[in-house]
């Protein structure tokens, strides 16, 4: 008789880590940024940095992981399974800041920096002394760094309340080092506006604003949707354009939950 072929094995996916915060309500950190991994038919892995108490009001409690439980996440992952792209959201403290850091200068991967410092509801998720460990170690590792409005004025001091001051926002964040830098202009009134720069070319992303106010995660779902593409070896351009498409779907499908506001839906084309 003959001998059947063994069946090809499945394609491995593309392989995507973040590196962030736990939201027990499931519409930010990496809750969130699984999901978006998931919509985007890539494999995510997680080094959880710190576990929140949160929902649609708010955040209740944070409670950060030791520097060894996310170095040893982080390893065990990475030197194991490996990773096409890593994605980075809250690591609360100086001293896990420079852990990650220090993690992703040695990875051969494309990292995204979403410099997490508050909360969609302003509540502190970053130590007011990580900002220079995220300044002088986390940005300068960073492919893409995607602070909104706030976290620049946090880094940069820099109130940005039109156009101008996106671009010379950009250029303070770009003084820190990362490659490209994504200003978020979502909270400037009008249609929301953003702005990828690496200081030589510059592309203005617009989409139409969505009368809808759950929008809890936004950030971290571009962050991950931005790792994806790269992941998938987009360059960071194709990469911030498709993100920024797949968010505002996301926006437009947010549903509520809770008594606050609610997450956006981030199977939206599923």
């Amino acid at each position: 008789m003959p001998i059947s072929a063994s069946p090809a094995a499945p394609p491995v996916p593309p392989r995507v880590l973040t590196v962030a915060g736990s939201d027990s309500g499931g519409g930010a950190g990496i809750q969130a940024d699984l999901k978006t991994m998931l919509a985007h038919g890539v494999h995510g892995m997680s080094v959880i940095t710190a576990v929140t108490a949160q929902n649609s009001r708010g955040v209740q409690g944070a409670w950060e992981l030791p520097v060894e439980a996310v170095r040893a996440q982080y390893r065990s992952v990475v030197d194991d399974i490996g990773v096409q792209a890593v994605k980075t959201g809250m690591l609360a403290s100086a001293a896990l800041v420079e852990t990650v850091a220090a993690l992703l200068a040695a990875t051969d991967a494309p990292v995204v920096v979403d410099p997490v410092g508050v909360s969609k509801h302003g509540d502190p998720l970053l130590a007011a002394e990580a900002l220079d460990s995220v300044r002088q170690k986390l940005l300068p590792v960073a492919t893409v760094a995607t602070p909104n409005l706030d976290e620049v004025a946090q880094l940069t001091g820099v109130t940005v309340t039109d156009e101008s001051g996106m671009r010379r926002a950009a250029g303070e964040i770009l003084g820190y080092g990362p490659r490209w830098v994504v200003i978020k202009g979502g909270h400037l009134p009008g249609e929301p506006l953003d702005l990828l720069t690496d200081g030589t070319e510059e592309h203005w992303l617009r989409a139409p604003r969505h009368d809808n106010r759950h929008t809890h995660g936004t950030g971290c779902t571009l962050a991950s949707a931005i790792a994806c593409g790269l992941a998938r070896g987009q360059d960071v351009p194709t990469a911030v354009r498709a993100a920024k498409e797949y968010v505002t779907g996301a926006i437009a499908a947010g549903f509520p939950l809770g008594a606050g506001i609610g997450p956006v839906d981030h199977g939206w084309r599923l």
